[in-house]
C-alpha cells in the first residue's frame, strides 16, 4: 500500500473526529450559554409614619421690638394650639425671621417699615393629629396669626423601608421567576438557577394627589435565569 494514501487516510480520519469533537463541544457551550432575563415587580401601600407640618406666618410693624415681641407671642400661641391637638410631643423648631425692610430698601411708601416672614415647622409621627390639627388652623388665624404661604404643604413621608424591603424582593423575585417559567414553556426549555440578580429600582410615591399620606412602595427585581 501508498504510504502516503495510508498518512492521507489517518489525517483525515483524525480531522474529522477532531471535528466531531469540537462540534459537540460547540453545542455544548451554546446550551451552557442559554438564558433569560426577566423583571419582577412588587408593590405595597403603606401609611406615612412621619409628617413635616411648616407653618409660615407674617407680621408687619414699625417698631422692631415690638415685632419681635409678637413673633414671640405668636410662637406661644402655636405651640398652645398644637398641645390642644394631641401634638404637644411634636419636635418644634422655629427659623430666625426674614426681615425686610422697606425703608432701608429704598422701595415705596408703606404703612408698615418692617415685614417678618416666619416658618414654624412641626415634626410628628401622629400624622392623624397634624391633619386634625391642619383642619383646624384657623383657630390660630382668628388669634391674629397671618398665614403667609398656603401653598406650603404638609411632607408625609414612610420611613420603614427597611423592615417591608425583604418581604418585597422576595415577592418581586418570585414574579420574575414566574415570568421565566413562561418564556421557558413557550420555548421548550426549563428553567434552572439563577445566575445574575440586580435588586434595580425601589420607589416610595404618594398613591394619589388626594392622600399624600397614603404611599406606594414598589421594588423591581432584574434577574438572568439559566435554561436548560
Amino acid at each position: 500500500m501508498n504510504i502516503n494514501l495510508v498518512g492521507a487516510a489517518l489525517l483525515a480520519t483524525g480531522l474529522a473526529a477532531g471535528g466531531y469533537a469540537v462540534g459537540q463541544g460547540l453545542q455544548k457551550l451554546s446550551a451552557a450559554n442559554r438564558s433569560v432575563n426577566v423583571k419582577g415587580l412588587a408593590e405595597k401601600e403603606v401609611a406615612a409614619d412621619l409628617v413635616i407640618w411648616p407653618i409660615t406666618y407674617v407680621e408687619a410693624g414699625n417698631d422692631l421690638a415690638a415685632l419681635y415681641a409678637r413673633i414671640e407671642q405668636n410662637n406661644k400661641a402655636i405651640g398652645a394650639f398644637l398641645a390642644a391637638n394631641q401634638l404637644g410631643d411634636a419636635q418644634v423648631s422655629s427659623a430666625p425671621p426674614k426681615l425686610s425692610d422697606y425703608e432701608a430698601e429704598g422701595g415705596e411708601r408703606r404703612a408698615y417699615r418692617y415685614r417678618a416672614e416666619v416658618v414654624v415647622t412641626v415634626r410628628s409621627n401622629k400624622t392623624d393629629a397634624v391633619k386634625a390639627g391642619i383642619q383646624r388652623s384657623g383657630e390660630l388665624v382668628k388669634q391674629g396669626i397671618v398665614f403667609a404661604n398656603y401653598a406650603a404643604q404638609p411632607e408625609f413621608v414612610f420611613t420603614g423601608l427597611n423592615r417591608i424591603k425583604p418581604e418585597l424582593i422576595a415577592e418581586a423575585t418570585r414574579n420574575a421567576r414566574t415570568a421565566a417559567e413562561q418564556f421557558a414553556q413557550d420555548s421548550g426549555s426549563a428553567v434552572g438557577g439563577i445566575r445574575n440578580a440586580n435588586q434595580g429600582l425601589i420607589s416610595i410615591s404618594d398613591r394619589d394627589a388626594g392622600t399624600p399620606d397614603v404611599k406606594v412602595v414598589r421594588v423591581v427585581t432584574t434577574l438572568e435565569y439559566a435554561l436548560r
